[in-house]
């Protein structure tokens, strides 16, 4: 009898969460939708939000930045919903900016480009899935990332490759390890609710740390987590 009423307890907490996250969701939904007010090519833009896409807190975020911020290079791990939104904003409001997407899944490039048509300041470079290893721990990376970026960006938009358990999507510290006190960027990274996507947020945090290069962060919660990093210029992200 104890252990029922036990499970009961904690079926119920685990009920109320949900519910309290998709309350937060819609709420989010409609600040999303406050936030595009105006902009017609982006209200008239069909999009997938949540599962495995971001969810309404990730693309209000980004919509934050990219009108607020007016990024110049953006890089982009993943090719989804996010990469359609950003490839808009090039097209009509970001006439200066530049967009690399990296995609693991070539087959999912074709798919894509059969359905939408990129702006042509974005550009999708296909890097195969492999198996890399930080502190012992198995993580999905991109082949030979470290050579194909070789230079900053201002943006880092971090949906992609697929998660893992333990220092989930860890390509991002090994870029933005290269980087100085000088650099001015900004990093969002979706699925922060997850284990191994805040395993990597601390390793980039204390990395930031240790080369003296002061940060701000701010976690935007819904039916995902959402976490955005920033540099001096940029530390008003967190109160979008």
């Amino acid at each position: 009898m104890i252990k029922r009423i036990k499970e009961v307890i904690k079926e119920n907490k685990e009920r109320q969460k949900k519910i309290i996250a998709q309350n937060e969701e819609l709420l989010w939904a409609n600040v999303f939708h406050d936030s595009i007010r105006g902009k017609k090519a982006i209200e008239d833009l069909p999009l997938n939000i949540g599962r495995w896409a971001g969810n309404y807190s990730f693309f209000y975020v980004l919509n934050r930045i990219l009108n607020d911020y007016q990024p110049k290079r953006i890089l982009e791990f993943g090719l989804g919903e996010s990469s359609k939104f950003v490839s808009v904003y090039l097209d009509n409001y970001l006439i200066n900016s530049e967009h690399l997407i990296i995609e693991q899944d070539d087959n999912w490039r074709i798919t894509f480009e059969n359905k939408f048509v990129l702006s042509l300041r974005s550009l999708i470079k296909v890097l195969p899935l492999i198996k890399k290893k930080y502190k012992e721990c198995d993580f999905n990376g991109y082949e030979n990332i470290e050579n194909t970026i070789t230079s900053a960006f201002d943006l880092y938009l971090i949906d992609g490759p697929f998660g893992s358990s333990n220092y989930s999507r860890f390509d991002i510290f090994t870029l933005v390890q290269k980087l100085s006190n000088k650099d001015e960027f900004i990093i969002l990274i979706d699925d922060y609710d997850r284990h191994g996507e805040k395993q990597t947020v601390n390793e980039l945090l204390k990395m930031f740390k240790n080369k003296e290069m002061n940060v701000f962060t701010a976690t935007y919660t819904g039916m995902k987590d959402v976490i955005v990093i920033g540099t001096e210029k940029y530390k008003y992200i967190t109160s979008l």
